[in-house]
């Protein structure tokens, strides 16, 4: 890794593990600790906020150059030196217990909450980069597993073959679908592979197949993206996830050098948008929070406790699952 960059990561507040690991605390990590505010996915999924692990095990691999996207483009190198699983998920953990060391201190924060912080149970896999081109991220996930760890994946959808080879799955498996036809994925998304496309219509009709919970994300850009939901519809149905999330674009880190504050859609325009395209593919608004910006759509009249998605998988899931206890 070029030392500007990983000088520039650092002032960034990543901490890196070799050349393709990294782990950052999530602002609701800290808004938890201290002010008892949490993330959106504690309330969608019921995963614990103060214990949620934030990592990429592939910060510079990436098949698009996402206009929406934070993280820093164009530093790209090749990889050859990939740490093993159970080594860099430990690291990860020891660099977040010292990022997190500060708050032992604060008054505003309990003794109890900072001790569960230390001891995560919780990894979102995404964080920047595309995870799922790490070589060894089925072991990660058992790994994970083995510890009691619940997974997070989300990958940009353009690598279904890895997708179908891992004999470990994640405890939920996000999609992003940024655009809702070839046109507007080339220009919002802007790959770097001819055949994105078509890489990422082949994921969409491999999910419904998956033994693991699925969510599509909408990231959503005022004049990019938007006011589409046919065609978000028909990609939807392709891929028939569990849920669906439509979020808002946020004006923060390397995007601010690509779009502008007038790119964020208003929570009320991303509301509408959600309940047009629910109505579109058979689903409601089972939850949403103002401000992430999000909403979180299911199926009409299913018994769905969103609050037990991040628990054990059902019996039927577990008969269903790809996975290895």
């Amino acid at each position: 890794m070029d030392e500007g960059y990983r000088d520039l990561l650092a002032r960034q507040q990543y901490r890196l593990c070799g050349d393709h690991a990294a782990v950052k605390l999530c602002h609701w990590l800290k808004e938890s600790l201290v002010r008892g505010r949490h993330c959106y996915k504690q309330d969608f999924y019921g995963i614990e906020s103060h214990r949620c692990l934030q990592i990429t095990p592939a910060i510079n691999e990436c098949s698009h150059r996402c206009s929406f996207c934070w993280r820093v483009q164009d530093s790209d190198f090749e990889v050859t030196d990939w740490m093993e699983p159970r080594e860099m998920l430990d690291s990860l953990i020891a660099h977040q217990r010292l990022l997190i060391s500060g708050f032992k201190g604060d008054p505003r924060c309990s003794g109890e909450m900072f001790e569960e912080a230390c001891d995560p149970n919780q990894v979102a896999i995404s964080l920047a980069g595309e995870p799922i081109t790490y070589p060894h991220l089925s072991e990660l996930l058992r790994e994970c597993r083995r510890r009691g760890m619940t997974t997070f994946l989300v990958t940009n959808g353009t690598y279904p073959e890895r997708l179908e080879a891992l004999d470990v799955l994640p405890t939920q498996t996000y999609v992003t679908v940024a655009a809702p036809d070839e046109e507007t994925y080339r220009a919002v998304c802007r790959p770097k592979i001819p055949d994105g496309w078509e890489r990422l219509m082949r994921t969409l009709e491999i999910l419904p197949s998956l033994g693991t919970r699925t969510v599509i994300r909408h990231t959503l850009v005022k004049g990019l993206n938007m006011g589409r939901e046919e065609g978000y519809a028909k990609l939807d149905r392709i891929a028939d996830p569990y849920l669906i999330e439509p979020k808002g674009y946020v004006f923060v880190g390397a995007s601010r050098q690509r779009l502008s504050l007038a790119s964020m859609p208003s929570f009320g325009e991303i509301r509408s948008f959600s309940e047009r395209l629910g109505e579109m593919v058979g689903m409601e608004v089972l939850k949403e929070r103002e401000d992430s910006r999000v909403l979180l759509l299911g199926r009409r009249g299913a018994e769905t406790d969103v609050r037990r998605l991040a628990g054990t998988p059902s019996e039927s899931e577990r008969k269903n699952a790809k996975t290895v206890p």
